[in-house]
């Protein structure tokens, strides 16, 4: 129904002597148009906290962004498949770890991971070879964590939940943290341990060298091959911690 029903009575009043006429609503408003401007504010209203959510998740801490990943690399096809084939040795070294209990067997299945998304990193292309990077850091830091939990007799509830809170956007963070507090536990056993310490320091020689070429890799992309040898030193490092689980 029309509001401009209002205008045929107004002009009867017009000559009514003491009636003064206010327009308290414009003349040519419709109540079709009122109730599409409420159902339109209405809906802003609805929408707002969808619109609000995003806004806030954009404004989050740096600690709670993901990480970074170079994707550089590979080169060549050459390079590709010199890539993906050092990075079986993974899986392979995930087969045969040692699978006493529950945290050892969580570690071996890591190490089989760590294979995997490198792998699947090395042979993708386009904008799913970000996503493969992120789950390559991902599970090289799962696998720390797994070690850890596995070499110490401590149940470290508040770090394994602030480490598990953390790894989806720190990876490289959580990977240092773990991976220092088992080169701790692998020193101190050597100590008492004579059979431990031509493994241990192999492991050392392996983890120097390996920390190196991936600095290398990060600061010179472009230089082949390096990627591929860093695959081999980390291998030979993860091959040496699985002497403290025997």
């Amino acid at each position: 129904m029309s509001l401009d029903c209002s205008s045929k009575s107004s002009e009867a009043l017009k000559g009514i002597h003491g009636v003064k006429l206010v327009h308290l609503w414009p003349v040519s408003a419709r109540c079709e148009d009122f109730d599409i401007l409420t159902s339109t504010s209405l809906r802003k209203v609805l929408r707002s906290p969808t619109l609000i959510i995003p806004q806030i998740w954009q404004q989050r801490p740096s600690f709670l962004r993901p990480v970074h990943c170079s994707i550089q690399g590979d080169q060549s096809i050459v390079e590709t498949v010199a890539n993906v084939l050092t990075s079986v040795p993974f899986i392979i070294l995930g087969l045969q770890t040692p699978r006493k209990n529950l945290n050892s067997v969580l570690y071996a299945n890591s190490l089989i991971g760590v294979g995997v998304a490198s792998c699947l990193y090395h042979s993708s292309r386009g904008q799913v070879r970000t996503f493969f990077r992120w789950a390559d850091y991902t599970m090289i830091a799962t696998a720390t964590v797994c070690l850890s939990r596995t070499l110490s007799s401590e149940n470290k509830k508040l770090l394994m939940a602030a480490s598990a809170m953390f790894l989806p956007f720190q990876p490289l963070m959580v990977s240092a943290i773990h991976t220092g507090m088992m080169e701790v536990t692998f020193a101190k056993k050597a100590s008492t341990k004579p059979e431990l310490r031509t493994a241990h320091s192999l492991h050392a020689m392996s983890s120097l060298l390996g920390g190196m070429l991936f600095v290398a890799d990060e600061l010179f992309p472009e230089t082949p091959y390096i990627h591929a040898a860093w695959h081999l030193a980390a291998a030979v490092g993860v091959g040496t911690c699985n002497k403290l689980l025997e």
